[in-house]
């Protein structure tokens, strides 16, 4: 099946959220949904993973993975504190990368994080005369 990049790239950035400092964030419950994962304990595996991954290569994780609770509501009318996280954009590329690749959902998630790195190498490799006339610029600025 062929990944649809439009797809996730939307649902991706429908759920993605800006701090009052500017920083760029998601939810982890909001993205186990984009990432086709029903069960938060499987999809918190995969989180897990994306840690340990972070760790491997001599980054912190706690940059890029905050931990937080929220409340929920039950059935009952009653509410609940579950864990959540705070997912910089590498903590949900490493999660892509440690996902299930069996669900779709993932592998357009994998291929939409590495067709975006090698856009990123593209921009490194331009010479910087390059660089500034390749990004739009607002004549009101």
């Amino acid at each position: 099946m062929e990944p649809d990049f439009s797809s996730i790239t939307n649902r991706f950035n429908e759920i993605r959220r800006v701090a009052k400092s500017g920083v760029e964030f998601w939810l982890a419950r909001e993205l186990q949904g984009v990432l086709g994962y029903g069960d938060w304990t499987n999809f918190e595996n995969a989180i897990t993973r994306a840690m340990k991954s972070c760790e491997s290569v001599g980054v912190d994780p706690t940059k890029h993975f905050r931990e937080t609770t929220k409340m929920v509501e039950l059935g009952s009318g009653a509410s609940r504190a579950v864990r959540d996280y705070f997912l910089a954009r590498y903590a949900c590329y490493l999660i892509a990368m440690n996902g299930d690749p069996k669900k779709p959902e993932i592998a357009a998630a994998q291929a939409y994080f590495a067709v975006q790195a090698r856009r990123m190498e593209v921009i490194d490799e331009l010479p910087a005369q390059e660089k500034r006339w390749s990004c739009p610029v607002s004549v009101d600025s």
